[in-house]
């Protein structure tokens, strides 16, 4: 055998050898001798002890605290609301009115001497005043000279007003313009306040009987009035709502509704 062996050739022995490392590589023990040197092995780093007291938390309101927090939140919420809604004007507010009878009468019959006392029974023309106005009593005077019949201001501010004048023996309207400056020959705050309007406009309206009006509206720096004139029983009604401008801006709405309910009545 050794003499055959030796006789292999070179290329034949370099064959035996690679069987003989493939044989040992497949062989299980070094299957496993191999694994077992390529595995490694982690070790876990020792886990601390827990910490001898508990971390530091947020306890809990007390029911006391919570309920003072809470109230403190609410009132600063109603607070807020309070100051960013705005208040509602004068104007905006409800206003009750309470309607005047008038009656028109003359100066020798002024307080119901020799004639009817019931206002009611022998108005000759109606309007509305606006609760908490003050009547202004009129004198005999002021009848006879320029027929001033009913007057009522509001106490907070004395020249915001409405009143009534009349003038007997007119069976019907002029024109418009005749009408205004014949009316300022008597009152001469009227004057003034046409003299120093930055606008005049004038209007005609017929209520549900037919009847004419005339509207005039005076817009200036003095302040404002709304007019209106109509012609009824022989007579020349001419009912008056002046104001300042800021009472004006503020009571608009009140004001216009006082020149509105003016009407004659019977």
């Amino acid at each position: 055998d050794k003499t055959h062996n030796n006789r292999l050739s070179p290329k034949l022995k370099i064959s035996q050898k690679k069987k003989i490392h493939m044989a040992s590589i497949l062989h299980p023990s070094s299957f496993l001798s191999s694994t077992s040197s390529s595995t490694t092995t982690t070790t876990k780093p020792p886990v601390p002890p827990p910490f001898s007291r508990p971390q530091s938390t947020l306890s809990p309101l007390s029911k006391p605290l919570l309920t003072k927090l809470t109230t403190t939140l609410t009132a600063t919420a109603i607070a807020t609301t309070i100051l960013t809604t705005s208040l509602p004007s004068l104007a905006d507010s409800p206003t009750s009115f309470n309607i005047y009878y008038g009656t028109a009468a003359s100066a020798a019959n002024y307080g119901g001497y020799g004639g009817n006392s019931d206002k009611k029974a022998s108005a000759e023309y109606i309007y509305d005043v606006p609760d908490g106005w003050k009547e202004r009593l009129v004198s005999k005077v002021e009848k006879g000279t320029n027929g001033t019949d009913s007057e009522f201001y509001n106490p907070k501010k004395k020249t915001e007003k409405e009143y009534l004048t009349y003038l007997a023996g007119f069976r019907q309207l002029a024109p418009k313009d005749i009408i205004l400056n014949n009316l300022a020959l008597s009152d001469v705050n009227l004057q003034d306040l046409i003299a120093n309007a930055d606008g005049v406009t004038s209007e005609e309206r017929k209520d549900e009987n037919g009847q004419l009006y005339y509207d005039y509206e005076i817009d200036g720096v003095l302040g404002h009035s709304l007019i209106s004139v109509t012609c009824a029983n022989n007579k020349l009604y001419a009912h008056f709502v002046n104001a300042p401008a800021p009472e004006w801006k503020r009571d608009e709405g009140i004001l216009r509704h006082v020149h509105q309910s003016f009407k004659t009545v019977g």
